[in-house]
């Protein structure tokens, strides 16, 4: 086994942890190692118990190309990154602080998050998504700042047993066999009828130390979002984020019903956000972008303008998939122009305040369906951007603002791999390498929706063309 002098530090305190844990729970019996690469579930491996010194010392590993599977969990051979090479192992490194209980499983069980390590050059694999979000919060750790960031996520609950088209269904009230059939926003009947599922998903939230907050019923059948609590950590926050939606389709699941993060399963219905507030703290603990009552600070001025000036290059990272396109259409709920403003729902970057602690942005673009980290390290990319070269985001929107004069995300998947394969300004965060094989796993994925024939498209043309 390889000497692993660069993470020493982080093993031994998980080492510290894992001692501790094992002591709390000397009946455990399986180790869940939970690994999150480009898009699509969380994978990995199980564990006994007995191995986790064995983790504890970085002799657990998976196959370097696990980050760019695609979507289906297969390897894309464009990359390069698997039986072309060989398909080399990397280290599982242990991420300290998520070694937790898992409350649904059948046998006592704990989980922990890890992160690739490359084996041969003892460093961390630069196409890791969270080691590419810590690269990019290291900009601001370098300059004496500190993100606080808090994610807000979508979701619906689903029968778990497709409809006749194959197309998902709302589920049934719990008890009942009455499928939901109207709007419910901050509908409190749904949510006491919900009851026992966000219930337990709270419970579960606590205790794995996920900071769930405010739980609301959304537009759509079946619809929910829950709030994530603030954290000085953007690593943090993403994994929060990551491992909230493992609670959420567990428990789910366990109540007979499935979960959907798709950024828009159903036409008529509003799609699933993923809202991202960030502030920054100086050195002494400030909020830099605590101004006035009235308006944003100038550093909170320069961060929006580097959002807007850097969002159409990274639009792949807030809607990586087919489907993340069919949310960003007008009339959908979902911020479809380059704006800013106070307050404003429309905008894609919402100012909820302006003044004190809770001075802040709120990025609005990103669907339900987008990779935590990468989300979370573009916004912060965009900010440093706008920061160093305190660029101005022009004015706030208004009630009578003609939003037609903004520039448009793009409702085509394929521009936006376009526009991310051509952008010096993506290329900046994280690594040339991970700007480069990111957009030929998304363009792999692109080629094979575009390549598909579908039902719809039978019925439309097979008798009548």
């Amino acid at each position: 086994m390889h000497t692993l002098t660069a993470v020493e530090p982080q093993l031994a305190q998980f080492r510290q942890e894992a001692d501790s844990f094992l002591k709390q729970h000397p009946n455990l019996e399986k180790i869940e190692v939970l690994y999150a690469g480009f898009c699509g579930p969380l994978r990995g491996k199980w564990l006994p118990a007995d191995m986790m010194e064995k983790l504890a010392e970085g002799g657990v590993r998976l196959p370097l190309s696990t980050v760019a599977l695609d979507v289906w969990g297969v390897d894309v051979p464009a990359t390069g990154l698997a039986i072309e090479r060989g398909d080399p192992d990397g280290i599982c490194l242990p991420v300290p602080g998520t070694l937790k209980l898992v409350p649904w499983a059948r046998v006592p069980t704990a989980q922990v998050l890890v992160t690739l390590f490359d084996i041969e050059g003892e460093n961390p694999t630069p196409l890791d998504p969270r080691y590419v979000l810590e690269t990019v919060e290291n900009k601001f750790r370098q300059k004496g700042l500190t993100p606080v960031v808090a994610t807000e996520l979508e979701f619906y609950f689903i029968d778990s047993e497709p409809g006749p088209t194959g197309l998902p269904l709302p589920p049934c009230i719990p008890g009942t066999n009455q499928r939901l059939e109207a709007s419910q926003i901050y509908d409190l009947d749904v949510m006491a009828q919900f009851e026992l599922i966000l219930v337990e998903i709270n419970q579960a939230c606590k205790i794995q130390d996920i900071p769930a907050d405010t739980t609301i019923s959304e537009f759509g059948h079946g619809q929910f979002e829950i709030n994530l609590l603030h954290v000085p950590s953007a690593a943090e926050a993403a994994d929060h984020c990551l491992l909230f939606k493992r609670v959420v389709r567990q428990i789910g699941r366990k109540h007979g019903m499935d979960v959907t993060f798709m950024a828009k399963p159903y036409a008529e219905e509003t799609g699933s956000g993923f809202h991202v507030h960030t502030s920054l703290l100086d050195a002494s603990g400030t909020n830099i972008f605590s101004g006035s009552e009235e308006e944003a600070n100038q550093s909170l001025k320069n961060a929006i303008a580097g959002l807007l000036d850097t969002m159409l290059d990274m639009q792949i990272l807030f809607a990586p998939h087919a489907n993340s396109y069919r949310r960003l259409q007008p009339g959908s709920y979902a911020p479809i122009t380059c704006c800013w403003g106070y307050d404003h729902r429309a905008a894609a970057i919402r100012v909820p305040a302006t003044r004190g602690k809770g001075a802040r942005l709120e990025h609005r673009v990103a669907g339900a369906d987008a990779n935590p980290y990468l989300v979370v390290a573009a916004i912060l990319e965009g900010i440093h951007q706008g920061l160093e070269r305190q660029s101005d985001p022009g004015e706030p929107i208004s009630l009578e603002t003609d939003l037609t004069s903004y520039s448009h995300l793009t409702g085509n998947w394929e521009t936006a791999i376009n526009t991310w394969q051509a952008s010096a300004v993506a290329k900046q965060m994280g690594t040339p390498d991970f700007h480069s094989m990111y957009g030929i796993s998304r363009r792999a994925e692109y080629e094979i929706f575009a390549t598909t024939i579908t039902g719809f498209e039978c019925q439309t043309y097979a008798k009548k063309v």
